[in-house]
Formats: structure tokens, sequence, C-alpha cells
């Protein structure tokens, strides 16, 4: 089981590349950002934590844009996973997004991770032309499609959504097809889908209580024909030796923490004495 850093990214925040050699250095396995292109005055979609149309945290109207951030991480990192919690692949162009992303794959060496969710923000959707309702749809064709002009020297794609001829585009990403994760809630509607469409599952903040969810993971899986087992990432608030040790029994593959982000000093601080508590070695000058 190894740990990770997830970052709300802002303009108030720490630039990426200042604080990815920091994560590096401290000795985490990965370095996680979300995005939200933009974010509507009025919505009528409830935020998940407060029920309501209001927002936890302005951090979201100031969000950074992630492919550029983590960009800039690859740039001066040369270990750490680079990776989204969440991307919202919907909102942007399935073609430019897969070139986006295999560039950020070939310049990492091979090192992205790419997050999903289907987007609570349903006004946020709509001003992209997505229809709440086929989002989840959506979502699929555009994964589908991406992972056919990663993989193949002529890609075509023929869906709903995305429709193209065969197509050359290159680079392709070293890792063959980047690992695709989705954030949601731990629910059978949510694993089906993951089983049938991604290789993993993020956890939704707050959710700590994994183990019957992680159980159910594995067992539609496997009905599923897929082979090995699914990556698990976990959001967590602080590190709980009992509750860590139990993760990694069930196959948590990543555990995330977040971290101050307004100085140098302060995340310096955080991320050893946080890296002290899970007992992680800095990593070599």
């Amino acid at each position: 089981m190894e740990f990770g850093i997830v970052q709300f990214t802002s303009d108030r925040g720490l630039k990426p590349h200042v604080l990815a050699p920091l994560i590096e250095e401290a000795g985490f396995a990965a370095y996680y950002v979300p995005e939200h292109g933009h974010i509507p005055t009025r919505r009528d979609a409830a935020h998940p934590q407060t029920g309501d149309s209001s927002l936890p945290d302005d951090r979201y109207m100031r969000t950074l844009d992630p492919w550029t951030s983590l960009a800039a991480a690859a740039a001066v990192t040369e270990r750490i996973r680079l990776a989204t919690a969440v991307a919202l692949p919907v909102q942007s162009d399935p073609i430019t997004l897969a070139k986006t992303l295999a560039t950020l794959d070939h310049i990492s060496g091979g090192r992205v991770t790419l997050g999903v969710g289907f987007g609570w923000n349903l006004d946020e959707l709509g001003d992209h032309g997505v229809p709440p309702k086929r989002r989840r749809t959506m979502l699929r064709e555009y994964l589908e499609a991406m992972r056919a002009l990663w993989t193949q020297e002529e890609a075509e794609y023929h869906g709903e959504f995305v429709d193209f001829g065969a197509s050359w585009a290159w680079p392709k990403p070293p890792q063959s097809s980047i690992p695709t994760l989705v954030g949601a809630a731990g629910n059978e509607k949510n694993f089906k889908w993951i089983a049938r469409s991604a290789d993993g599952w993020i956890t939704t903040p707050g959710e700590d209580d994994i183990e019957g969810s992680v159980e159910l993971l594995k067992r539609i899986w496997s009905e599923a024909g897929r082979d090995g087992e699914p990556q698990i990432v976990v959001l967590d608030f602080k590190p709980v030796p009992e509750r860590l040790d139990k993760w990694r029994e069930i196959g948590v593959t990543t555990v995330l923490y977040g971290l101050p982000d307004d100085s140098v000093e302060r995340a310096s601080g955080y991320l050893a004495k946080l890296a002290g508590k899970l007992g992680l070695a800095p990593a070599a000058v």
C-alpha cells in the first residue's frame, strides 16, 4: 500500500512545481489534483457535502487546470505518480484530451493515472453541453475512444457522443493505456460501471468504513471477468495505524492525504510529520 498527497489546487496555494518536489522528497508515492473549469454562480445542483447549492470551499471556483499543473510537476520530479482526483473528461474534447494525456504520460515517463468523476455539478456539465442523464454513457465513450487513440496504430471509434474514423495519433503513452480510476460513492451501480469501464475506485471524502464496499467491488470485478484486482484509492484525513493495517489487508492500493499549502514552510513541516507517522523514508537526493 502506497501513500500520496492530494492538493486542492488554487491560485492562492503553492504552485504545483513548488509543491510536487516536496512531496517526492518526503517519500510519498503520488500527487493528485482536482478539476473544475468553472462554477456557475447560480446552480440548482446540490453539493454532496453541503446538501444544497452552497460550496464548502471557495477553491472550487479557483482550481488550477489539472493538466498544466501535472505537467509542471512532471518537469521537476522523477518518481511520483501524477494523477487527478477527480477530472471531468466530458467537459473536454476527447481527441484533444487523449493527446494531452498521452503527452503528459510521455514527458513524465509513464507516471500518469487518470481519476475521473461522473460530475455532481450538473449546471457546470450543462454549460459544456453534457446531458445530465447521459453523462455516464458519455464518460464511458470518452474513455473507450481515448484508449483506442492510445493503443491502436490506426484508431477509430463510433458511438453516440464520440465518432471519428481511422486516425493516426502519437505519442502513445509509455504505459500503453493510462490507468483510469473512478471517484464515486461505493455502491453496486458505480462498481458495475467500474468493472466494465475502469481500473479501480477512488472513495469519496469521509468514506472510511469501506470494508464492505471493497468486498462488493471485488466480487463484481470477478463476476465481470476482470483479471487481477481493482486499484483502490482511499481519501483519508489522518493516519490511524489500526485502520491503515486493515486497509492494507483488504487490498487498498493507495491512501491520500490533503495538506496545508499556503507556504513552503507549512507544507514541508506537515509532509515531514505525516511521513514520519506513516514510516516513509525520505527520497534519496
